[in-house]
Parts: C-alpha cells; structure tokens; sequence
C-alpha cells in the first residue's frame, strides 16, 4: 500500500502529514490489495478540504470533505472512504469473479448438482 500527501496552497507539516497517514492505513483492514492512496490537503480562504483517493487493482474510492479545521475534514472524508471499502469487500465476498477460486469453485458444482 502507498499513501501520498500533498497540499495544494498549504504546507503539509509533519504533523499533519502522520495524522493523514494514520488514518488512510485503516484502509488496509478492508481493502487488503496492492492500492495507491493519494491524499490532497488543500485551503481555500476559510476552507479547509481533504480529498482522498484510492485506486488499484479493480478499487476506485473517492471522498472530498471540507470543513473549518484540516484535521476534522480528514475524519469525515476518511469516514465516507472506509464506508466505501466496507462496501467493496462486502461485494468482493458476496460476487466470486475470480476464476479458479475455491468460492467460485464450490458455487459452480453445486449449481451443477441441482440441474
């Protein structure tokens, strides 16, 4: 997994960028898969906004939040982020697409049995 931070008309401190951080590898839990997660600090006069994506290997999440303070955006937009992932894997475990899967496997011979 690869977390990327960057500001857009702000500076990222290293606080700031732990804390993002920090909160984008609870993406890990849900989507354990090789994803890119690209985290976008921006301001904009009294805005504070956080953008996440994260993409790879069929994923593709996206969450723009905004609020007064930066921190508090990161909470709300990794919140709508991990909704998302919960409901990717729930989808991933309910539809086997991969084929040669042992759940793909199972769900053909007994398909096979009933005919």
């Amino acid at each position: 997994m690869q977390v990327h931070i960057h500001g857009k008309k702000v500076e990222v401190t290293p606080a700031l960028k732990d804390y993002a951080y920090q909160k984008a590898l609870v993406v890990k839990k849900f989507i354990d898969l090789n994803i890119r997660v690209n985290v976008t600090l921006s301001v904009d006069k009294f805005r504070q906004i956080a953008e996440v994506t994260v993409s790879g290997n069929g994923v593709d999440l996206h969450g723009k939040e905004e609020s007064e303070d930066l921190y508090a955006s990161i909470d709300m937009v990794m919140d709508k982020i991990v909704a998302q992932a919960k409901k990717f894997k729930e989808k991933q475990k309910s539809h086997p697409h991969v084929r040669g899967s042992a759940l793909a496997v199972d769900t053909c011979a007994t398909d096979e049995a009933v005919e």
